[in-house]
């Protein structure tokens, strides 16, 4: 309880009583009691602006993943491969670098002067690969650093899942597409609903793969809050901040009631 009061409910309440407030940076001194960023918020049209970004590209990001990601858990789980460990260590061995290291490198394999284009020198095609700068960057990038934590989830459940029960699908005639239409998938959506709450949220609110893979017209909500800050606009990024600690509650209230007991966590 002391270590959530000092690093949670005391911050928290920080942050709270900033957005009420009018102050210079961090300092409480001539600080006065506004609803100057209250009224930001709702009349700011580069708040809408950003939420609007952050929730298409997020939802973007989300779909792909889980159309990539469950094929992949599926085939992993229904494989006779015995050390299937080694697979799921080779899926998350990227997260275990710098994730500012990795989305870096993946800025430079898609802007012009990558090794992609080198490569197609080499063989003699003119085509030059650019993305690098845009929406579809920034897709690639949210994509590839969450689509693990879509796989795993999925993994779980479907490794967990009795395999008799696909076995009196097949006696009760039907085939492998029904059975998994009626059955497998079916009792596979709690990992669905997991995987879809642990990639949606962190491509919402993040910033440093739309500054990096982006620009500057493509704003997210995390940038809002990071330029807050970073300008010592400390009241509206407060803000901002509760504004996605209530987003990541009323989710993280959602994953409650779809796996209360956790199960399709690793």
């Amino acid at each position: 309880m002391v270590w959530l009061i000092i690093l949670v409910v005391f911050p928290l309440l920080m942050m709270i009583l900033l957005s009420f407030m009018k102050t210079t940076a961090m300092s409480f001194t001539n600080a006065t009691f506004s609803f100057e960023s209250w009224n930001k918020l709702f009349t700011d049209s580069a708040i809408r602006t950003a939420l609007a970004n952050s929730f298409r590209y997020a939802f973007l990001a989300t779909v792909i993943a889980f159309f990539l990601g469950y094929p992949m858990a599926y085939i992993l789980a229904k494989s006779p491969f015995s050390n299937k460990l080694v697979i799921l260590v080779l899926t998350i061995i990227p997260m275990w670098s710098n994730s500012l290291l990795r989305t870096s490198a993946l800025a430079n394999l898609l802007s012009a002067d990558s090794i992609v284009n080198d490569l197609l020198n080499l063989i003699g095609l003119s085509f030059v690969w650019n993305i690098r700068g845009t929406g579809l960057a920034i897709v690639v990038g949210l994509v590839i650093t969450y689509l693990p934590f879509m796989i795993l989830p999925i993994y779980t459940v479907l490794e967990k899942m009795d395999p008799l029960l696909h076995e009196a699908s097949m006696d009760l005639g039907s085939n492998k597409a029904k059975t998994f239409l009626k059955v497998t998938f079916p009792l596979s959506l709690k990992g669905v609903a997991t995987g879809i709450i642990l990639v949606f949220l962190p491509s919402f609110s993040g910033f440093a793969i739309p500054e990096i893979l982006g620009n500057s017209r493509i704003i997210f909500i995390g940038t809002l809050v990071d330029s807050s800050f970073l300008f010592s606009n400390y009241n509206y990024g407060s803000l901002l901040s509760l504004v996605i600690i209530i987003l990541i509650l009323g989710s993280m209230f959602l994953f409650n009631k779809v796996d209360k007991e956790g199960e399709t966590l690793l």
